[in-house]
């Protein structure tokens, strides 16, 4: 059986050195990139399992990166896991919208952080594919899940794999109400880290993506989101 392989890219040479050590203590096998772009070159060309990424990188930070993995049809379905010493919400927020399936914030220990790696993987091979026939047509929207691709009007969206899971889960059922909660695990996978603000931030973000069909995601307010049925 092959190796599950992960990708660290850190431009610390002592973390980088801890963090192989203990996935490799753990049977992972574990490829290195001390900056941002040898990092995207790496991920194209290895193909990892999972991706390592620090934010406070040289050149561009973790956040470019990350946006420019999951723009890339080679590397966008690889997960991503921050690894941040700013701990500030902002930023998390931010690399979830971008596509991230978790983060860390620095100290952290090895143990949690093989934990983390551990429940990631675990959610990617539980996670059913989203069938290719499975296109939703509803308002003026067009949600066609095997080409990742939303048409507002017959234009493209340019959402993010976050955001597209997210519309995708809600517009499957119309009307039906989900809380926060139920959204992350629907999204995300049970036990996902995050607070209400952050699932609130990336509605905002993809009814303005939406434009005017942003106004199908409703608030039902004390409880979560809706997709309209009206």
């Amino acid at each position: 059986m092959a190796k599950t392989n992960i990708l660290i890219i850190e431009d610390e040479e002592d973390i980088r050195e801890l963090v192989k050590y203990n996935l490799q203590r753990e049977n992972f096998g574990a490829l290195e990139a001390e900056s941002g772009e040898d990092g995207l070159k790496l991920a194209e060309r290895a193909a990892p399992d999972l991706i390592l990424l620090d934010l406070m990188l040289p050149g561009k930070d973790g956040l470019e990166i990350c946006r420019t993995l999951k723009r890339n049809e080679r590397t966008q379905h690889i997960p991503v896991i921050m690894m941040t010493a700013r701990g500030e919400e902002s930023d998390i927020v931010t690399g979830l919208e971008l596509g991230a399936e978790d983060y860390i914030v620095k100290p952290f220990s090895p143990k949690v952080l093989v934990a983390r790696v551990k429940a990631v993987l675990r959610r990617k091979a539980s996670t059913p594919e989203l069938a290719p026939d499975d296109v939703i047509k509803i308002y003026d929207l067009v949600i066609h899940p095997g080409r990742h691709e939303v048409l507002v009007k017959d234009k493209p969206a340019d959402l993010s794999a976050t955001e597209f899971r997210l519309l995708h889960f809600l517009a499957r059922r119309p009307g039906w109400v989900f809380t926060r909660y139920q959204i992350v695990d629907a999204v995300h996978g049970e036990d996902y880290p995050v607070t209400e603000r952050s699932v609130d931030v990336q509605i905002v973000g993809l009814r303005r993506k939406l434009k005017r069909a942003g106004i199908y995601i409703e608030t039902v307010r004390g409880i979560g989101y809706r997709f309209s049925d009206k």
